[in-house]
């Protein structure tokens, strides 16, 4: 149970800015430092810095870290200096939340052939980071989602995410009442699942989709071209949790997270 209870905080964010900015919750903070010259050379900047953090409470070595990275002139480091900042913090928190390893299924539709390749592209690499054990099983039918879940339950994961799909939108009843009946933790794609009984969900905003989406149609109406228009991303992501069915399958959610969730249901 411990293990699932650990796989369960990871999950509270399933980007590593969001789950880096959740994680330091249970540890004292690190704030990152990045200059492209010298900081022998900036000693009142860094004066200045320290001073703005003390007014909000924070103080070097008391209740926050900070991690400096300096360039030294040279601007081409930069990339290389920034990217090993996040990994290194993000690395180092992730390992104090979940220590022990943990065995996660993921549920994708082969014949959705863009979204099953996008998911295995971004999970492998980010299990890789998080330390976890990724086994992806296909699913394009309903017989199939049950054979799945038949495979599943024999190599017992410790928890299971359902990957974005119409298929499984649809098919959420027969998803989140098999992962009930197993007692498996599973996290889905959008809210639609907690709402139906389902344990955990963390993506994009579907309603904040629409609004943009209606933002748009009113621009153009306006008498602006679509050709002029921006090409905007979701930048709205939600964590839902069920608390009822966490007491269902015997697990503890951690106040943290909890703490941290856009929508509790209980």
């Amino acid at each position: 149970m411990m293990r699932r209870r650990e796989f369960i905080t990871l999950l509270g964010g399933a980007a590593a800015w969001p789950l880096a900015a959740r994680a330091q919750q249970l540890a004292m903070p690190v704030v990152g430092v990045l200059s492209p010259t010298s900081f022998d050379n900036n000693a009142d900047r860094l004066r200045a810095f320290r001073s703005g953090l003390a007014e909000h409470g924070y103080v070097e070595g008391q209740n926050v870290a900070i991690d400096f990275r300096s360039a030294d002139g040279r601007l081409d480091r930069l990339p290389a200096l920034a990217a090993d900042l996040v990994r290194r913090q993000v690395t180092g928190l992730l390992h104090e939340l979940a220590p022990a390893t943990a065995r996660v299924a993921v549920l994708v539709n082969p014949a959705n052939v863009g979204r099953e390749q996008s998911t295995r592209a971004q999970l492998e690499p980010a299990a890789r980071v998080l330390g976890l054990q990724v086994q992806f099983y296909n699913a394009s039918t309903n017989q199939e989602i049950d054979t799945a879940y038949a495979t599943m339950m024999r190599e017992r994961p410790d928890a299971l995410f359902v990957a974005g799909d119409a298929l499984f939108t649809s098919r959420r009843v027969q998803l989140i009442s098999l992962a009930a009946r197993h007692a498996l933790p599973a996290v889905y794609a959008s809210r639609e699942f907690v709402e139906g009984g389902g344990l955990m969900s963390y993506g994009t905003s579907i309603i904040d989709m629409y609004r943009q989406v209606g933002a748009y149609c009113g621009r153009i109406l306006k008498g602006e071209k679509l050709a002029d228009l921006p090409v905007v991303q979701t930048n709205k992501f939600e964590l839902i949790i069920n608390l009822q069915t966490a007491k269902l399958i015997g697990l503890e959610v951690p106040p943290m997270l909890l703490a941290r969730a856009d929508e509790v249901i209980e």
